[in-house]
């Protein structure tokens, strides 16, 4: 990682209430995997969002508000993030989500095979669906009007829009870990060395 993971006894006074909200939301929708190192520095996107908490604080906003009372079935939202990391080889992303995919019982062929970024062939219209609009809003331009029709057909107006603000909320976590080297926890990470 580019930066340092910060342990909670070197955190300012700007970085603590952040530090203190992220570990509290750590035991709900991200949940499963591993997101601290054994002296309770934060690992993942969480590490360079302390450590410059001007922008990290906006981001954990908006990431929360992502997570929160979702409309989307979770088996959805799963396969729209795991295709967008997929598609920015953000392996913190891939590790976490993949644990959380497991943990509601997604699939683990479909799951290794979006990871690999390739389009599972048993996917359900939801998820089939939700993996169109990620890897189209990934590939670049304006998302084909048949996709959004789709998106809105399946979820409503307000699903479809949930959907495509979840995928730029995942463009921008894959551009944070990939952008400060965000690496999968080894032992020598968690260990607080």
């Amino acid at each position: 990682m580019r930066i340092p993971a910060i342990p909670p006894g070197e955190l300012s006074e700007e970085q603590k209430p952040l530090y203190d909200d992220m570990s509290d939301e750590m035991g709900g929708y991200f949940s499963g995997f591993i997101k601290k190192r054994k002296d309770g520095a934060l690992l993942g996107p969480w590490a360079p969002a302390l450590q410059y908490p001007s922008f990290g604080k906006p981001w954990w906003d908006n990431i929360k508000a992502i997570a929160e009372n979702p409309k989307l079935p979770r088996l959805t939202r799963e396969v729209a993030i795991l295709a967008t990391g997929a598609h920015f080889k953000a392996g913190y992303e891939l590790y976490s989500h993949t644990a959380i995919g497991e943990s509601i019982h997604l699939d683990s062929d479909k799951i290794a095979t979006i990871a690999a970024g390739q389009r599972p062939n048993d996917l359900t219209r939801e998820e089939g669906i939700a993996y169109s609009v990620a890897t189209s809003l990934a590939s670049g331009g304006r998302l084909p009007e048949a996709t959004w029709i789709m998106a809105v057909d399946e979820f409503g107006e307000d699903g479809a829009a949930e959907l495509i603000f979840l995928i730029a909320g995942y463009h921008q976590l894959s551009a944070i870990l990939n952008g400060f080297d965000v690496g999968i926890p080894s032992e020598e990470t968690l260990g607080g060395l």
